[in-house]
Formats: structure tokens, sequence, C-alpha cells
């Protein structure tokens, strides 16, 4: 007789080492190691995890004791590497199609197994007898799935829906389809949502082929692999979501999937690749993401936005820039095709964000829109913009004294690589950008014979870290001129209304959350500049609203309304300052 209670997963393999144990099983593995004992407690262990005795086991034995610590200990090692199934032991007999399946992939087998015996799978094409719905079929029905095939004529040819019914109608759907050159499987949804979903993947996909051979070039008049993979990926995903279990999409923790939205499969021939890639919708779905606390979250969304495939915007990267003296990111420009914008930050996954939101509030054509990837991030991005704006070039304005700024490290650094190492002729004017607030803008201008020419401006709290910005954004803006001949870092906005780029620290917040501190780092250290600068965003981001007031939430019917609502969805904050601000 076997116990009901937990349960080694079926399918776990364990190997003896000679101070520990192996397991290792369909979705986890872990080694203990340690102590010469573990094999030996094992064998003690492995009759009663394998038949559900595990509970009774554990009732015998006294607790507090060595012994019990010790099962205890592996106990919650399994646990924690889904090593462990919970429920009554499968029924006698025959298990089925999907019996040992579910027995290695659910958590609970039993309840698994009800769900899909309550179930019924349809598949619904243009072509039933087509290669793609046929491998589709024979999948479920190896799934144990009784299916019945629809013809609907109106279904574009190389595409199929397959979909669910439990006793109260259909539960999921998906669609699966073959226009050339990518295949693609949905995630499960309803049956409307997969229909708008399946009508603008095969729209982004023609606009953005991928490289090699179609993959409908490889279906065959039989079937073909391409097709055969695509109806069993389908297939998975459905009886998966019809079971109750985790969609495949999440097993292979890739670190590019967003948690909490869905991910289609795209699948090429030659050279053959699936992979599954985060869906970016025309509009949103679901609950909107939170907002990012760290860089390197904010990059996992700027990547998923940009995907080259199914994303909505440009992904900045390195691409053959230069990344000395100043790292440089760039991406195609979204208002002016044939040309990039271009960037540089004192690092590249910095830069790369701060290209991406300039790429974003051109791509939303509105006059004074902001973009930032937390709250925070945009305020601060859309109180410099509006701060340089009001506060122009300093014209007339009597300069900060050049002592309080040029001990600054970052300052000095990059002021010396931009007049001595590129050999640039120019000024540096650091001024107040109110009387009495402690808010400081820094304008760099190349002198020449033609009159000063623009390079770099930035506004900060202190006047070394807006000379420090200023200069950096100098540096930038040479290096990526004479990398690239349409290099571009500001754009007239829609309206006439120029927003500015302002090089700044808005960013240094994100780049040092979540990172440990370096106590032996010095002022001069990128590391601690950004540190320290993020000590002071809050109280310079108060001195700022004070000057111009705050900005409004990107109204409704601005224009690019639904990027902006997609933006939103995916955590990021969309700002704008009114039209009369003067």
């Amino acid at each position: 007789m076997t116990g009901t209670g937990r349960r080694l997963r079926p399918g776990t393999a364990v190997t003896p080492l000679r101070d520990g144990l192996h397991l290792r099983g369909r979705r986890g593995s872990v080694t203990l190691e340690g102590s010469a004992a573990l094999p030996a407690l094992w064998r003690s262990l492995e009759r009663p995890l394998r038949t559900g005795g595990l509970d009774a086991l554990l009732d015998g034995l006294e607790p507090g004791s060595p012994v019990r610590a010790a099962v205890d200990a592996v106990v919650a090692q399994l646990e924690a590497h889904d090593l462990l199934v919970a429920g009554p032991p499968p029924p006698a007999g025959d298990p089925g199609p999907v019996g040992p399946w579910l027995a290695v992939s659910a958590g609970r087998p039993a309840e698994a197994a009800a769900a899909l015996a309550a179930t019924r799978a349809e598949v619904v094409a243009a072509a039933v007898d087509g290669p793609l719905a046929g491998a589709a079929g024979r999948a479920l029905e190896q799934g144990g799935l009784p299916v019945t095939y629809t013809r609907d004529a109106g279904l574009p040819e190389g595409r199929i829906h397959l979909r669910a019914h439990g006793p109260e109608g259909v539960t999921h759907a998906l669609a699966a389809g073959l226009p050339a050159p990518t295949g693609y499987v949905t995630s499960p949804d309803t049956a409307d949502a997969t229909a708008a979903t399946a009508t603008a993947l095969e729209a982004r996909l023609a606009a953005r082929p991928a490289s090699g051979t179609p993959a409908a070039d490889h279906t065959g008049g039989g079937g073909g692999a391409t097709a055969a993979l695509l109806g069993g990926a389908a297939a998975h995903r459905l009886l998966c979501a019809a079971a109750g279990l985790p969609d495949p999409a999440g097993e292979g923790d890739d670190d590019r999937l967003l948690p909490g939205l869905p991910a289609v499969l795209l699948v090429d021939a030659r050279p053959p690749r699936a992979e599954y890639r985060t869906w970016v919708g025309p509009r949103p779905s679901g609950a909107p993401l939170a907002p990012a606390t760290t860089l390197r979250e904010a990059l996992r969304r700027v990547a998923a936005l940009g995907d080259g495939r199914c994303g909505v915007l440009p992904d900045p990267g390195p691409a053959d820039l230069p990344q000395l003296p100043v790292p440089l990111a760039s991406c195609a420009a979204p208002d002016r095709p044939g040309q990039t914008l271009t960037g540089g930050a004192p690092r590249l996954d910095l830069a790369r964000l701060e290209v991406f939101c300039r790429a974003a509030e051109l791509a939303l054509g509105g006059a004074g829109s902001t973009v930032g990837a937390s709250p925070g991030h945009a305020l601060g991005r859309a109180l410099r913009a509006e701060v340089a704006r009001r506060a122009g070039t300093g014209a007339g304005r009597p300069p900060v004294a050049p002592r309080r700024w040029s001990g600054h490290p970052q300052a000095r650094h990059w002021w010396t690589t931009l007049t001595a190492r590129l050999a640039v002729p120019a000024r540096l004017h650091v001024f107040r950008a109110a009387p009495g607030a402690e808010v400081y803008r820094a304008v760099v201008h190349r002198t020449g014979p033609d009159g000063p020419v623009p390079l770099g401006d930035a506004v900060e709290a202190t006047p070394g870290d807006a000379a420090a910005c200023a200069a950096l954004a100098a540096v930038a803006a040479v290096s990526a001129a004479a990398s690239t001949a349409s290099a571009a870092v500001t754009a007239p906005a829609a309206g006439g209304r120029t927003r500015a780029a302002v090089a700044g620290a808005a960013g240094a917040g994100l780049a040092v959350a979540g990172a440990p501190a370096v106590g032996w780092e010095e002022p001069g250290w990128t590391g601690r500049w950004l540190a320290d600068t993020a000590g002071r965003e809050g109280a310079f981001q108060e001195a700022m609203s004070r000057l111009t007031g705050p900005p409004r939430p990107a109204p409704p019917d601005a224009p690019g309304g639904e990027l902006a609502a997609l933006l939103r969805s995916f955590g990021f904050t969309v700002l704008h300052f009114p039209e009369e601000a003067p």
C-alpha cells in the first residue's frame, strides 16, 4: 500500500557521490555534498520518498534529533528544486498517453489528468488537411484529447487556431502559423484575443523578416519538419494550459523574457532556430508591470520593446561605435528614416537607456513628452529638459566662479578629454538657472571662426556635476560625429518645440540601485560619482520643480497615445509639460 502524501517526482535520477548525492529531474537538479553519511541516509529515504511514505517516516523520527534535522534538510532541498510531488498516486492500470508526462511534470498529476479528461480539442483552419493542422491534431490526440477539425475559410492560408473546450465552452485558445519567412505559436489566451494577436504578429513579422530561408518553404506536401515542430509546440502549450501546468515558455529560465507578459515562439527553418520572445502587442493587455527599480530590469524591458522582430521601438546598442573615450549607443531615429540617434554616458548601459528614452519621445511625436524607466527617472529627465529650455544658454548671465567646478574629478576628466585628448577648442559656461536656486546649468561651445557651436549641456544640482555632465555630453557628440555622419542627439518635436537632449544624471538612481556599495571608491570613480548624484536627486528635483512646476502625465488624446499606453504597460512613465509653459 502506498501513501497519499509527498513523494519523489517520477523520473528523478539519483547518483551517489563519495561524500554526497546528485539528484536530477525534468525541471530541476540539486547536488548535496559534505558528508559520507549522505548516501547511507538516502538509502533509508528513497523507498518512502518513491512510494509516498515520507510523511509517515517523518512522524516516526524524534523532533529535534540530528537524524530528523538531516532528513528535513534533504526534503527542503528537494522541494526547493521541484523534485517532490504532492497528492495521491496515479490510479492503477493503464495511465493513458499523458500519464507518464503528467507524473513527471505536474505538481498534482491526478488533478491535471482530471482536467484533461474533461477537455476536448478543436483545430480550426482554412485547410484542415494541411500539414500544420495535421501535425497539431496528431499531437493533441497523442496527448489524450479527442480532436475535431473545423474549416474556416476566413483564416489566412498557413494559420491554424487551436481551442480547448471544457464543460462550459472554450477555456484556452492559441494560434500557430507558417507565414514566410518565420513560423510562430502564440501564447494561450481567449479565442478573440488569439485572433487579434496572430494578425498583429503576422503583420509585424512581414515588416521585419528574418534572414535565411523562409519557414514555409520547408513544410512539404506531407508535413515537413517545421510544420511538425510548430504543430507539436502549439499542442504542447494548449495541453499545458488545459491541465493547469506552467507554460513551456517559462521552462528555460530565459532572462530575456519578462515575467507576467505573454511570449510567442518564433521558428526559422534555415538556419534552424526556435526561441521564445516577449510579445509586445499593439495594445496593452493585463495588469501593467511595476516600474523598474534597477537599471538591469529597465534594460530587459528596453530589449523586449526593441526586439527586432516583435518589438515596436529600436533597441540601442554599441553597433560599430567606439567605446573610448566615452561609451556610445545608437539606434535608428524613429522620425528620421536613414538617420541614427546617438548618445553617450559614463557607462554603456546608461547610454542605452538614455538613447531609448529619446527614441521613444520622438516616436510619441508630441511636443514636451518625456519618457523614463520609472517615475523618478522620468521626472528627473523632464525637469532637466524644461529648466534647460527656460534658462537658455546663459548669455548675459554671470558665470559661476571656475574654482567651484574645476576641482570636480569627473569635470576635470571629461574637460581634459575634450580639449586635450580630442583637441577641441571649446569654452565651458556654468551659471545658476535662477537667482538663489541650487540648480546649475552648464553649456559647452566649440569655438571657431564662424562663432560658437553648442556641443553639450547639462542641468545638475552642483556646479561640478553640471560641468562634468556637459563636458561628457560634448565628448560624446564629438566622438559620435567622428564615427557617423548621420549621428543625431537632438531633434525637434512635433509642433516646432525643441526638446533639449540634456545629458545628465537622471539615471544614476537606477544605476546604483541593487548594486553593493564599495567603500574604497574615491569620488573621482564613476560608481562613487553616480552614487553621490543619486543621493542628491530627490532634493534636486524639488528645487527644479519650484522653478518650473511639476509636469503632468501625458493626456490620453496626445499624439502617440497607443504607444504611450504600451510604454506604461511595461512600467515606463510618460510625462508632459504644457505647451503654454514659458
